[in-house]
């Protein structure tokens, strides 16, 4: 099956594009969005659709393999081979719903995407150091 995961590349973020197309392809396979056996975009249309180069796609989809999340197979393309999704849970719904409440006040507070993103990470590191 082709995966239904489209890349946003954020060129003010800072972080080098190959690695974000890595992080998107790692949160789907976290959420369950790709699953094992899903092929990804062709390097050319992820050209297409985001003006990337297609070495920057290869870039990432051979550190994705180093990291045996996805496998190359020639002619066919590049197929996820493993997942990172945990099975889901009665508290992740909850837990979901809860941060979207949190956003939508956050929103309403009047923080940007940046803003938001800003104190995610700051709680983050607070919550989790070694990661």
């Amino acid at each position: 099956m082709v995966s239904v995961v489209e890349f946003r590349i954020d060129r003010r973020s800072g972080v080098a594009t190959y690695l974000q197309i890595v992080q998107q392809v790692q949160q789907a396979l976290r959420l369950g969005i790709l699953v094992e056996g899903d092929r990804l975009p062709t390097a050319a249309q992820v050209a297409a659709t985001t003006k990337v180069n297609p070495n920057t796609t290869l870039k990432a989809y051979r550190e994705l393999e180093r990291e045996g999340l996805v496998e190359p197979r020639p002619g066919l393309g590049t197929f996820v081979s493993r997942t990172l999704a945990r099975p889901t849970s009665a508290a992740d719904a909850q837990l979901r719903e809860e941060l979207s409440a949190w956003m939508d006040r956050a929103h309403t507070e009047g923080l940007d995407r940046e803003d938001v993103r800003a104190l995610v990470n700051s709680v983050l590191q607070e919550r989790y150091p070694d990661g």
